[in-house]
């Protein structure tokens, strides 16, 4: 059975919506830490529910990778782990290529719209982003997934994105030059231009390129050899 709406937070449509929406920040923006635990009753009245809406969050989140839930320990944040770094960031080498380049090829004056509208709004990433910061990054990779006219593809990258979020971060605290910043807003501009332009190659290598000097790059290498400094 459904929870009633929260009537004091009229943009949930049920209190567990509310409690997934809000761990899932906490837990996004670094606030949870990875492997801090979940301690429910503190979190349900942090939150202003009970508990019963906020165990339904915690599954929806443990499906999406984000928690460990066992029926006889305390919930935890999911520990970031080098093989499912790796394993993220090999899907997106092969994928989000592919969609680059099927976005070259079908895009629509609406879908170049769309991403040039999402670049405008683009920064490099600080040190430290804010989780609108880091929206406006899935902003426009989602208009070049959503201009490749691929139902399948646009929904796994999607949840790639979601998985690789906290890699992110984990990748941005090892800090970045400003040559390094300078050089991501230059590969937005011209993966926009490529895709505008119906350069299906190039977008594809831009893109290939992209992924391989990410934040989620820089996250699995930290992982893999944690001694080695970046």
């Amino acid at each position: 059975m459904l929870d009633a709406p929260n009537s004091g937070d009229p943009g949930f449509a049920t209190k567990s919506d509310l409690a997934y929406t809000r761990l899932r920040g906490l837990i996004l923006s670094g606030d949870l830490a990875p492997g801090a635990v979940l301690p429910q009753g503190a979190l349900a009245s942090r939150i202003g529910i009970s508990t019963t809406p906020l165990r339904e969050a915690l599954r929806r989140l443990k499906q999406e990778g984000l928690v460990d839930l066992d029926a006889h320990r305390d919930a935890r944040v999911r520990p970031l782990d080098a093989a499912e770094a790796r394993d993220l960031l090999e899907l997106r080498s092969s994928l989000d290529p592919l969609a680059a380049s099927l976005a070259a090829q079908r895009r629509t004056d609406a879908d170049v719209a769309d991403v040039r509208a999402a670049l405008e709004g683009l920064d490099a990433l600080p040190t430290r982003p804010s989780a609108a910061q880091l929206e406006s990054h899935h902003r426009f990779h989602a208009a070049i997934h959503l201009a490749s006219h691929n139902a399948l593809l646009v929904e796994i990258l999607d949840g790639l994105w979601v998985k690789t979020d906290r890699y992110r971060r984990h990748g941005l605290e090892a800090g970045r030059s400003d040559e390094e910043r300078a050089a991501r807003v230059t590969e937005h501009r011209q993966l926009f231009e490529a895709v505008r332009d119906g350069d299906a190659d190039t977008a594809a290598e831009l893109m290939r390129r992209h992924v391989e000097t990410s934040l989620g790059a820089r996250s699995a290498d930290r992982l893999a050899d944690p001694e080695r400094p970046r």
